[in-house]
């Protein structure tokens, strides 16, 4: 029972090449018992090989013409076989029979091969399916259940074993591991990841046991949002792929018109007779299809789709994979952009009679009450140190906070907050805080009580007696910034010499920080104290310079500029859902050095195609001269045709290699 069922399933699924197969099959008997004088047997099977073999090229064909009053290249096709057909069987050379069997075997082979070519295409987009899991292992009333990810519901706790692929986003709660993540984000390396941390649908869990927290419905993970936008890419017609149908349309009916015209002009005009120039018209119809154009563009294009999708880099359909071969500026967002958008402690400076670990130590002892982002990024600092919290903490928003510790009063804040409590700051301190607000670095003064005459004071393990001093002394300065990121100023020096004629930054930080910044990467322009409206606006003025302008981005505030653009690019990971939806290429990892892959890869797909267009109309010019010389005859002219349409498609497929 299983061998036909399989069998049948083979069919199915290779149906254009068991049609093609058979096709030949019916043909070279045909032409056998032909050879041997059977002309019976022969206009018998040769028949049937037109059938098997043209049946589907001639009902889509008739069904184009009849639903949409439109010229089909499968229709003009098989108009051309029979047509010779019936010239064999009018001259009784029945050579012309075989010719147009000929004919269709050739059609039924390149549409096998071309399908073939496609449905590799589809498959490795369609792999990212693979990746999503049907069940997960959930903790219901103490006891582990497996049920289907559609019924899954927020806040659900879910056991992921190691070696096993995470079912649906979700947040760590319990455990540690690393986790594979190229599939989803393209990065090659395992990325540790630990209680609090998110991790994705289809990434594969390492050594460690994982207890996740489900925080969004399993339809929102980024897995799924990946596959709808691939499907939609797959439905959509690029500009270009447009352009040529509606090319296909109009030159289907020129065809047909040279055609009438090749075979009545030509007798009366240069004296062929009429049964050469019948045959001449069939080829014509033949060698001037123009199936290789129409195989010019859509396979180069997916292949690239799929491309991209293996290095991380998501095209929401073909159009902006051809339109970020053309960009000519980019305009950066700053902040979790060009930036890490995480504060971070990035200099300490002490006074002399303190040490740095001395300043860290007091100001996290006042911070670790604070839920301020510069008191975190403090305390992440001293992570290492050990301090304890202040008691009697009072937070004066914008302008610092004030601690007890072990009876003694620790202040933090602005210069101008600390003042009230020291009647002078060291003017050393003063110039080198000048000098880091200057490169957009935010300064955090420090100061605690002094100790009376015969007191100890202890910090950084050290013992000693103090002499009168003022009441108030400065510890030292914190500098704290949003950290750029590692590969932002490689990333842009490659996408200057990849040819991007201008690098411009938009933020709403203020301009000092942003010329700071700027200057740091190597940005040509800055825009800084931006309304989201305002981003939108410096987009429009830069395609009024450049044309083609791409904009990254991640947050919210970004999804006007995203839409305006001419390619919108969001930072995945990091990306808010408004800006993943706006834009039209999403970078499913943190990783800016992906922009120089997509335009790299969108100049390929432009060269590609380009390539695809020359050789298919080449084939046509020569096959037509040919043609009206005598040169070739009706096999030779399909050989060609069908030929340059396989070489065509083959040759979009090159994108499928990284």
């Amino acid at each position: 029972m299983l061998y036909p069922e399989r069998l049948h399933q083979f069919t199915k699924e290779h149906a254009d090449a068991v049609a093609a197969l058979v096709c030949g099959l019916f043909l070279f008997c045909g032409w056998f018992a032909l050879h041997l004088g059977f002309l019976g047997w022969a206009l018998l099977l040769l028949p049937i090989a037109y059938v098997i073999g043209g049946y589907e090229s001639a009902r889509e064909g008739l069904t184009t013409l009849i639903k949409e009053k439109e010229l089909d290249v499968d229709l003009l096709m098989i108009v051309a076989a029979l047509g010779a057909a019936g010239l064999g069987l009018w001259r009784r050379e029945y050579y012309l029979i075989i010719d147009g069997a000929i004919l269709i075997l050739i059609f039924a082979i390149s549409g096998a091969l071309e399908g073939y070519a496609m449905r590799r295409t589809e498959r490795s987009i369609r792999s990212l399916m693979s990746l999503t899991q049907d069940t997960a292992r959930v903790v219901r009333r103490g006891n582990q259940e497996v049920i289907p990810i559609k019924q899954l519901q927020v806040g659900d706790e879910i056991i992921v074993k190691p070696g096993e692929l995470i079912p649906t986003d979700a947040v760590i709660v319990e455990g540690y591991s690393t986790l594979n993540q190229a599939a989803i984000t393209g990065e090659s390396l395992p990325v540790e990841k630990t209680v609090g941390d998110e991790v994705f649908a289809g990434t594969l869990n390492g050594y460690g046991a994982l207890k996740l927290k489900l925080h969004q419905p399993p339809e929102s993970s980024l897995i799924q949002r990946v596959i709808r936008l691939v499907q939609q890419a797959q439905t959509e017609t690029p500009p270009s792929q447009q352009f040529i149908e509606r090319f296909e349309r109009g030159y289907a009916r020129v065809i047909v018109i040279a055609g009438v015209l090749l075979l009545i002009l030509p007798p009366f005009l240069w004296n062929w007779d009429w049964e050469t120039a019948i045959y001449r018209a069939l080829t014509f119809l033949v060698v001037a299809s123009p199936c290789a154009l129409m195989a010019a563009i859509m396979p180069t294009l997916l292949s690239g789709i799929a491309n991209g999708a293996r290095q991380g880099i998501l095209f929401k359909n073909g159009a902006q994979l051809e339109m970020i071969g053309k960009v000519r500026a980019i305009a950066f967002d700053k902040t979790g952009t060009l930036t890490t958008g995480l504060l971070e402690v990035c200099e300490v400076i002490p006074t002399s009679d303190y040490t740095k670990a001395d300043v860290l130590k007091a100001a996290a002892s006042v911070e670790s009450r604070s839920e301020h982002p510069l008191g975190l990024a403090i305390v992440k600092a001293s992570k290492n140190l050990d301090w304890k919290a202040a008691t009697e903490v009072q937070a004066f928003p914008g302008q610092g906070i004030v601690g007890i510790i072990d009876n003694q009063e620790v202040i933090a804040g602005k210069d101008d907050f600390v003042k009230k409590y020291v009647a002078d700051l060291p003017k050393n301190l003063i110039e080198i805080a000048t000098n880091l607000e200057l490169q957009g670095k935010t300064v955090v003064w420090i100061a605690e009580k002094r100790w009376g005459e015969g007191e100890v004071r202890r910090w950084g393990e050290r013992f000693h007696p103090t002499i009168p001093l003022p009441e108030h002394q400065v510890l030292g300065i914190i500098a704290i910034a949003d950290t750029v990121r590692s590969q932002a100023a490689e990333t842009i020096s490659r996408l200057k010499k990849l040819g991007i004629e201008q690098i411009v930054m938009l933020t709403g930080d203020n301009q000092q920080t942003a010329e700071s910044v700027a200057r740091e990467l190597g940005v040509d322009r800055v825009y800084a104290e931006l309304l989201p409206e305002d981003k939108l606006h410096v987009i429009r003025r830069l395609q009024q310079e450049y044309k083609t302008v791409a904009m990254v981005g991640d947050g919210i505030n970004d999804a006007p500029a995203l839409a305006q653009a001419s390619v919108g690019i969001a930072m995945g990971a990091a990306g808010s859902d408004v800006a993943l939806e706006t834009a039209d290429i999403v970078l499913m990892a943190d990783r800016l050095e992906k922009i120089e892959v997509a335009i790299r890869l969108g100049k390929r797909t432009q060269e590609i195609v380009k390539q695809n267009i020359t050789i298919a109309l080449g084939f046509i010019i020569v096959l037509l001269i040919g043609n009206f010389l005598g040169e070739i005859n009706l096999p030779i002219g399909v050989v060609g045709h069908e030929g340059s349409t396989v070489l065509v498609t083959l040759s979009g497929l090159r994108l499928l290699k990284n």
